[in-house]
């Protein structure tokens, strides 16, 4: 999804504050997922045994990713060279199939620069917060909020899905695709893309 930019309201700050109080590292989302999925729930609670089977298979994809996934020496070299202190605050569910194939990445991103700290909040617990980053009047997620700590602005916001991605979405939306043939279609995108697409637009959030 293109980045965009947006002028920060003070209600936008507390919420983002907010969130910050609540929020989970990678590594602490993750075993929250697996937590979950253990007791037979998903991270949105008394949403059904459909969730539970999307976030079993949302936490097998993050694993998957955090094996195969590497960053390369340009790659690493362009993160590294970004110098200004920021949180990368994420809106997530466990059972969200966009945030499996794409939170791995942007973890990995986050780890090459010091200056990023990654922090991943649930988007049922933070409606105030999830309203004020909508994609198109949705509450569309993995939702990413570049907030600077020092200043209180948003430098920039990220997501639901790289852009390649959100022309699948529109395009099954649009024609009325079902879900299924959607899934699978998305699914091949992100399998043949290798990451390389969010890596690229998370690097246009940095500069």
């Amino acid at each position: 999804m293109k980045i965009t930019a947006k002028i920060t309201t003070d209600k936008t700050v507390q919420h983002i504050e907010n969130g910050l109080d609540n929020a989970y590292s990678y590594e602490a989302y993750v075993e929250l997922v697996e937590k979950l999925l253990q007791e037979g729930k998903s991270t949105t609670e008394g949403a059904g045994e459909e969730m539970t089977y999307y976030s079993k298979l949302g936490l097998q994809r993050m694993i998957r990713w955090n094996k195969r996934f590497e960053l390369s020496d340009a790659q690493e070299k362009a993160i590294k060279a970004y110098d200004k202190e920021v949180v990368w605050l994420v809106l997530s569910e466990g059972w969200c199939g966009d945030a499996a194939h794409c939170i791995p990445i942007i973890n990995k991103v986050a780890e090459a620069n010091d200056k990023i700290d990654l922090r991943i909040v649930l988007r049922e617990e933070n409606p105030e917060l999830m309203n004020d980053f909508l994609t198109n009047g949705g509450k569309s997620i993995p939702k990413l909020i570049a907030y600077n700590p020092e200043e209180k602005t948003v430098e920039g916001t990220w997501g639901p899905r790289p852009e390649p991605a959100q022309n699948i979405f529109l395009s099954a939306k649009e024609n009325n695709i079902d879900f299924e043939t959607y899934e699978r279609d998305l699914q091949m995108w992100y399998n043949k893309d290798k990451g390389q697409t969010v890596t690229k637009e998370l690097l246009e959030l940095l500069k």
